[in-house]
């Protein structure tokens, strides 16, 4: 079910309006009670002051009604009750408007000197009040208990709410922190989220490219070779039996063997797509730090496969002379064995220029030449022009084109260079370099 703009503004806008109008309500009545505290406390002031009590009345109303602007300005509220305290008036809104000014956003140094101006002029009035009070025999205590009594009074009217303003907006502080961090960490792991389905994804489309480019090598030249074996199959079958029953058998072994490492990509596939299906359960969350774990373990399990390697070479250049190619290897250098990344890629690049000779250049004689050098290792395929043209055509291999690109990525993958192209005399040259 999806929510519109409309109701997502109003479920945004709902808690808000209803938090201001609570506050409208609040303030207007501290407002009416702090009035009517001061229209009361008017009349003993105008009687004191010698004045009309609707005079005295109508100021306490007035003064009184400035708690209505407490959230905006606070100094002017508790600096308009420090002015009417001499009156005996706006005790009420003294109280309210300390709270207000040290739960605000301004600087301690301006809560710390109006509570202490408000606690000066409430010990002052206390203290000359409670003395007049006592001469006028009003108050049976004694002179020692004058000072104790202002002082309990201005402590008792301004550290309550000054203590309680403070705790409270350092509470809205942390509270507005807490949700702005919990804001940054929500958009923080959308992120890490969104970053890990990226590499999910390219790490899937990494994988197609790897199974296409394996799939394209090892078959490829399997059902090249039979291709080619059929053919001449088809053209000695009735002139020499022995080697049409020698190329059959060649074609079998050779068919069995790319069905054979068809069956292992396939159960590597099935395993994998179990992997996926339950890798979908996983938290996005979870990618990012179980990749590093994923990677170095399918890094060792390729290492550990049993791929092709180098020594394999000369097994691999005595079938395409069994399917009728002239071939000969030439090795530089002292044979060693490196990585089997290494040597499974120099393999693959061999094997699959070798099988382009047999799609594009049939019976043309080839040149396979391998050089183990300091700290990398080269090799050069060159076939001469076919000396029948047509030859290529009566065997209809067909080409995809992803050879070449395929023995380019595996290159370049490894930090390697790779260059390929037609010679001047009318052939064509693979040439690679991996460092190892």
């Amino acid at each position: 079910m999806t929510t519109t703009g409309e109701d997502h503004t109003a479920a945004l806008t709902g808690p808000l309006w209803w938090a201001r109008w609570r506050s409208a309500v609040l303030d207007g009545g501290l407002a009416l009670v702090s009035a009517a505290e001061c229209a009361t406390e008017g009349i003993q002031f105008a009687k004191d002051a010698a004045i009309p009590v609707s005079v005295g009345i109508v100021f306490g109303l007035v003064a009184g009604s400035v708690l209505l602007l407490r959230r905006r300005w606070p100094i002017a509220v508790v600096l308009v009750a420090i002015a009417i305290t001499p009156a005996q008036m706006g005790y009420l809104m003294g109280i309210v408007g300390l709270y207000t000014l040290a739960a605000s956003e301004l600087p301690r140094r301006i809560t710390g000197a109006l509570a202490g101006m408000s606690m000066v002029g409430t010990l002052i009035v206390t203290f000359v009040r409670s003395q007049q009070d006592l001469e006028n025999g009003n108050l049976k205590i004694g002179d020692w208990f004058v000072p104790i009594v202002a002082i309990t009074t201005s402590l008792g009217v301004t550290a309550p709410p000054l203590l309680l303003g403070l705790y409270v907006g350092a509470r809205r502080r942390l509270m507005e922190s807490l949700r702005e961090r919990a804001d940054s960490l929500e958009r923080e792991l959308q992120l890490l989220a969104e970053r890990a389905e990226e590499r999910a994804q390219w790490a899937r489309n990494e994988e197609r490219t790897r199974i296409a480019r394996e799939m394209h090598d090892v078959v490829a030249h399997r059902v090249s070779l039979m291709v080619v074996h059929a053919a001449a199959l088809q053209a000695v079958a009735r002139k020499d039996p022995e080697k049409a029953v020698r190329n059959a058998a060649l074609v079998g072994d050779m068919g069995r063997q790319a069905l054979t490492e068809l069956r292992e990509m396939l159960g590597v596939l099935r395993t994998g797509d179990g992997l996926e299906r339950r890798a979908q359960t996983v938290p996005l969350a979870a990618v990012s730090m179980a990749a590093a774990a994923a990677a170095s373990r399918a890094a060792a399990e390729d290492g550990a496969l049993d791929g092709p390697c180098l020594s394999e070479l000369d097994e691999l250049i005595g079938q395409s002379a069994a399917a009728g190619m002239v071939v000969d290897l030439t090795v530089e250098g002292d044979q060693r064995s490196y990585g089997a990344e290494v040597e499974q890629t120099a393999y693959r690049v061999v094997q699959e220029a070798l099988t382009n000779v047999h799609k594009h250049a049939a019976g043309a004689k080839t040149h396979v030449r391998l050089a183990h050098r300091g700290g990398e290792i080269a090799m050069q395929v060159e076939n001469e022009p076919p000396p029948e043209p047509a030859s290529a055509a009566s065997v209809r291999l067909p080409s995809g084109g992803n050879g070449l690109l395929g023995m380019k990525e595996r290159v370049a993958a490894l930090g390697g260079v790779f260059v390929s192209g037609p010679t001047e005399a009318g052939g064509f040259r693979v040439s690679a370099v991996i460092p190892t």
